[in-house]
């Protein structure tokens, strides 16, 4: 058996880079342009023909137009996975995020599109679509969804900005509630009701926490947080890269960096009859380029060497 062939269109930035490093792993081939023929059409095309699959590591529209120079190449076009935001709702691909629900990691094992997920949307659907699917949610429930991620996902310009002397501390933004994973949070959270997102950036390069805020009576039922942490449970019982944990009084918001892992936790009061669901993560490990590529590890059947951590977590 011949070994795989990948091209990583846009190798160049903070994801593509993380996912070079980490496809050391596994037993691929990447094939790689010069520098000075990256952005040709032409010579994009033909390394697209030689190769098992593409990972776009683009803009929107740049990558759009990779798509389309695949599409040019008919039965011979790659398969492809977009770490852009360019097709995570779109028909035809499949979200990338495999312990989302049963039966997701084989659909992006067969797929020949598939769409890898947001930082953020990654830990507020890892929370949310359980207790929908589990009817502890009802999909209209009025949601909130916080997080603080650490700046390196958000490009060049803010990487410099926090890295230069007296760089800003925390930046809180998307306040004009129009925030680009707004759609796939929604979609596949299974919510019918558009969620408030809130985002921002710490002054830490790496890092992730996302949370959501619930006042536990008005859910259907009105469960307890034991129920919601035994929902969560059962949901990810066996998956290597998501766990479940005791709720902690804190969070250290860098407690998974350089790991692929995410961890949920559900932390609750009974007597105000409150919680706050919780997930960590690394931006640039569960949130990109790690479930970049543990979706190549399932599109060519390979078997993925993670990062373990080397505490359990409390």
């Amino acid at each position: 058996m011949s070994t795989p062939s990948i091209f990583i269109d846009g190798e160049a930035g903070t994801t593509g880079l993380g996912i070079r490093e980490r496809l050391a792993r596994l037993p691929v081939a990447v094939k790689s342009l010069p520098e000075a023929l990256r952005k040709d059409p032409a010579a994009r095309r033909d390394i697209m023909a030689a190769v098992d699959l593409v990972v776009l590591c683009l803009p929107d529209a740049a990558a759009k137009e990779s798509v389309a120079l695949a599409g040019e190449l008919g039965d011979r076009a790659p398969r492809i996975l977009d770490a852009s935001t360019a097709h995570r709702v779109a028909e035809g691909w499949v979200y990338g995020f495999a312990e989302m629900a049963p039966g997701q990691a084989r659909m992006i094992a067969q797929a020949t599109r598939v769409a890898n997920p947001g930082c953020y949307p990654t830990g507020g659907i890892a929370l949310l679509r359980p207790l929908v699917d589990a009817g502890l949610m009802a999909p209209d429930h009025p949601v909130t969804v916080n997080a603080a991620s650490g700046y390196s996902g958000g490009g060049k310009a803010l990487i410099a900005a926090h890295e230069a002397s007296g760089g800003p501390a925390f930046n809180l933004y998307g306040l004009a509630l129009e925030h680009k994973h707004v759609p796939e949070l929604q979609k596949n959270a299974r919510l019918t009701r558009r969620p408030i997102f809130v985002p921002s950036v710490a002054h830490i390069r790496q890092g992730m926490i996302v949370s959501v805020p619930l006042h536990l009576d008005t859910l259907p039922g009105k469960p307890s947080a034991a129920d919601l942490h035994e929902c969560l449970a059962r949901r990810y019982a066996g998956a290597e890269l998501v766990c479940v944990a005791p709720g902690n009084s804190d969070l250290d918001i860098a407690e998974l960096v350089d790991t692929d892992r995410m961890v949920l936790r559900v932390h609750g009061n009974e007597k105000q009859r409150q919680a706050v669901l919780t997930a960590s993560l690394d931006n640039l490990g569960k949130g990109a380029s790690g479930a970049a590529v543990q979706n190549i590890a399932l599109m060519l059947g390979l078997s993925a060497h993670t990062h373990v951590m080397e505490e359990a977590v409390a």
